[in-house]
């Protein structure tokens, strides 16, 4: 799969735009100490600044964009990473094939050994369980994480009670105690929930309204889980999720899944500093369901993200979906070919059209923090307040105040109407991808 990327999917890998130029600057043969390849992986040794030559290698076999450098870049993948990438790309015959030094093999054989381990863990999955002790297990954690949702409802009433006015005046930290308190009792994503509050009092006008509304959904997803079990099982799902209870990847791909085209439109990634955690959000469409999906990775910093899908590409596989009310989340179960490049963006000509899709899935998953946008012949233009995205009937969506993109938007759409895919918050538009002049650019 790696091996069948073309430059323009790789140069969209790069974290950002510097990444990706200094990647360019590496990609020929002269700018390396030593290349070789065989049919597992591609390696080379880059000189840096130092005496010792930064040693780079991709695997090749995994299906995914799994590698390492042994450069101190934080940049994930790295700019040593691109650009044997786009070496392997454009001059594949500039790679000559070769038996792997030993410091490939090593890495190569404990990607193995990892993989047998997992393969023998989704054996055990498959085996009688000791469904007595399990029961036990779960029912101390239904325990600690009541226990701990109940303090937390306590602390939201008495906030809301004393008014919201005082909270600006609180440092970052006021909310740490609680957020620890969710952490201890095993409710994960709500201590992650409750730490993200810490931005709103700073983020300027409206503050006061965003913060209640977030606050609103916390005491609601406290209300629904007193009553959980008497709730519908797509809503018990995601209230588990919001919880934090994981599900296995083994047992979600074992449900029945959706087989499509899948468009791959963008990615988001971001991280959760305190946590010593980065995520990646990849979207995808179904170019004959118009299902949206969501594969979400998350690892340790110290991790690169794992990069099976490439954005601006399309791939025949089946998907399975995460149990839920309004399913986005899934995972890749088999993909049956490379991917091929995106020929399209599909999306929604208006607006409204695409607002109406998000208040549906709002009416099953009110909790949906992220929601994939996809708007076609579309203008973007400055105003005073921020930047806007304009569809033929003069309705528009501001963009998030953080994207730092739109003057490179509008340069592409020459400003002419273009195609945007991005992730919607319920208030701004993030863009992820711009579809212009029949070329898919990554934002």
């Amino acid at each position: 799969m790696l091996a069948a990327l073309t430059t323009e999917q790789i140069l969209a890998l790069a974290p950002d735009a510097a990444a990706a130029k200094a990647g360019q600057g590496l990609s020929g043969p002269r700018k390396w100490v030593t290349l070789g390849r065989n049919e597992r992986a591609v390696w080379g040794e880059c000189q840096g600044g130092g005496k010792t030559p930064y040693q780079v290698q991709v695997d090749l076999a995994s299906g995914e964009l799994v590698y390492r450098c042994s450069c101190p870049s934080r940049k994930l993948p790295c700019k040593h990473t691109l650009g044997l990438l786009l070496l392997l790309a454009g001059q594949a015959a500039a790679i000559e094939q070769a038996a792997p030094p030993s410091w490939v093999s090593e890495w190569l054989d404990k990607r193995a050994q990892a993989a047998q381990k997992r393969a023998k863990k989704r054996e055990r999955a498959g085996q009688p369980v000791d469904t007595a002790a399990q029961a036990k297990r779960a029912a101390v954690r239904e325990a600690r994480v009541a226990s701990g949702l109940h303090e937390l409802e306590e602390r939201l009433t008495d906030l809301v009670r004393q008014g919201l006015a005082q909270v600006q005046s609180k440092p970052a930290s006021f909310w740490d105690e609680p957020a620890q308190r969710m952490w201890d009792a095993q409710a994960r994503d709500v201590a992650f929930m409750i730490r993200d509050l810490a931005d709103i009092p700073a983020s300027g006008d409206g503050w006061q309204g965003r913060l209640l509304e977030r606050l609103s959904l916390i005491y609601l997803l406290i209300a629904g889980y007193k009553r959980i079990e008497q709730l519908p099982a797509a809503t018990q799902a995601d209230l588990r999720d919001l919880i934090g209870w994981d599900q296995s990847k083994e047992e979600v791909l074992a449900g029945a899944g959706v087989h499509d085209r899948w468009l791959v439109l963008g990615q988001y990634q971001g991280a959760r500093a305190r946590e010593s955690l980065h995520y990646l959000r990849t979207w995808l469409r179904g170019a004959e369901s118009g299902c949206d999906a969501l594969i979400f990775e998350e690892t340790h910093v110290s991790q690169p993200l794992p990069q099976s899908l490439v954005p601006g590409s399309a791939i025949d596989a089946e998907l399975v979906f995460y149990p839920g009310a309004y399913p986005l989340r899934a995972l890749l179960k088999t993909a049956d070919a490379a991917p091929l490049p995106l020929d399209t963006l599909p999306g929604d000509t208006m607006v409204n059209d695409a607002l109406g899709r998000y208040a549906a899935a709002l009416a099953q998953n009110p909790w949906i923090e992220a929601f994939p946008l996809s708007l076609c012949d579309v203008t973007a233009f400055p105003t005073a307040g921020g930047w806007l995205l304009c569809d033929s009937s003069g309705y528009v969506l501001p963009l998030a105040p953080r994207f730092d993109g739109a003057w490179h938007l509008l340069a592409l759409s020459g400003g002419h109407p273009i195609g945007v895919f991005g992730e919607w918050n319920g208030e701004h538009l993030h863009p992820l991808a711009v579809w212009a002049e029949g070329r898919f650019f990554q934002c």
